[in-house]
């Protein structure tokens, strides 16, 4: 099964932002990168049990949900074009 562009050009972006310093992106982008990558990896979010979540994985969740009607190419093409708007700054 070969891979299409859209997948390659993920799996680069994602080798990227594994390879950046966690330090260098603001908080909001981070949110955004994981939300982009569950959605374009696992699709909808799906039932959780809320009770044990803590503060940070809350606001994951949150962030998740949001893109949550975005196809799992839809989220692939953001998640690339977040990574390319973080490299031309």
């Amino acid at each position: 099964m070969s891979l299409s562009e859209l997948d390659i050009k993920f799996k680069e972006a994602f080798d990227v932002v594994s390879n950046m310093s966690q330090d260098s992106l603001p908080q909001d982008v981070m949110l955004m990168l994981y939300a982009y990558y569950k959605q374009a990896s696992f699709g909808a979010a799906g039932s959780l049990n809320y009770a044990n979540l803590d503060v940070r994985d809350a606001f994951k969740l949150n962030a998740w949900m949001q893109v949550s009607h975005l196809s799992e190419d839809e989220a692939k093409q953001n998640y690339i074009d977040l990574v390319n708007e973080i490299l031309s700054k």
